[in-house]
């Protein structure tokens, strides 16, 4: 088979995981309705925090705003984590593990296909989210700082796909508890990034792993450019750590991640329920 016709059929692959799973969206339209108004709840309470009495009034914008960015960012991030972590979950849940693993497709076809729908599914949720929240504290965020942030989104996804593929290992390994193990990553992520303080807080012994986060870095370019208006020649140093990180997580979480999956054939962990 030739090279084109091969790669036309990866890429058509690739697209079908992620119609596959906005069909598997529509089938539990209620439950993500459900988690929708959860994460729109939550990002209220954050942002209520900045009206607190004990914050000046001509401070309290910039401290909702503080708070909203952090919300909203790791709302985007945490959907990207989850999808991506919890696709051999969905796997097993739908009982197609084996056909999924077994098919004649390429692995990284069909992980850059759960990687492709989890950050559409993750702009789509964060729109949402960002138009509830900027109507109810009445935001006014200037267009050009949007798109900067979206940009920083985007620079920042492969960092967390990475880590995502090193958390699916969890659900691969162990059918039982596995998913709920990939919160240990997504909670010491959570902890260190500086989603809803500053990371200068942290303990001196806890501080190092702050550096090596990528939410440390796309925090402080999203809320430089929403905060402080900052353009490209301010945010590139943030967005090229972003794209160092991501670019060493990438390959490290196929490696694991196939590493893994030769391990659950070998001792026949690659069944459809725990």
């Amino acid at each position: 088979m030739k090279t084109a016709t091969k790669l036309a059929l990866e890429w058509s692959g690739m697209f079908a995981f992620v119609e596959r799973s906005f069909r598997l969206i529509r089938r539990y339209l209620a439950w993500e309705g459900v988690f929708l108004f959860y994460t729109v709840i939550n990002a209220l309470t954050i942002g209520l925090i900045g009206l607190s009495e004990g914050i000046s009034p001509d401070r309290q914008e910039e401290v909702v705003l503080f708070l909203v960015i952090g919300a909203l960012f790791w709302g985007f991030l945490s959907v990207i984590f989850e999808e991506i972590s919890n696709s051999i979950t969905w796997e097993r849940w739908e009982g197609t593990i084996e056909y999924t693993f077994m098919a004649p497709i390429h692995r990284f076809t069909h992980l850059a296909g759960m990687c492709l729908f989890a950050i559409l599914y993750g702009l789509l949720r964060t729109s949402i989210v960002l138009l509830v929240v900027a109507f109810f504290f009445n935001l006014h965020i200037p267009a050009s700082s949007l798109i900067h942030a979206l940009i920083v989104l985007a620079v920042g996804s492969p960092a967390f796909m990475g880590l995502g593929l090193i958390a699916a290992v969890f659900p691969l390994l162990s059918p039982e508890r596995g998913a709920q193990a990939t919160h240990i990553i997504q909670g010491i992520i959570l902890l260190v990034s500086g989603i809803y303080y500053s990371v200068d807080v942290l303990p001196a012994w806890l501080y190092p792993l702050s550096v090596i986060s990528p939410g440390t870095y796309a925090l402080e370019a999203a809320r430089a450019a929403i905060l402080q208006g900052a353009g490209f020649e301010m945010l590139w140093p943030q967005l090229a750590k972003l794209l160092v990180i991501g670019v060493a997580l990438i390959p490290l979480g196929l490696w694991i991640f196939s590493r893994a999956e030769a391990h659950a054939m070998r001792t026949g962990k690659l069944k459809r329920n725990g």
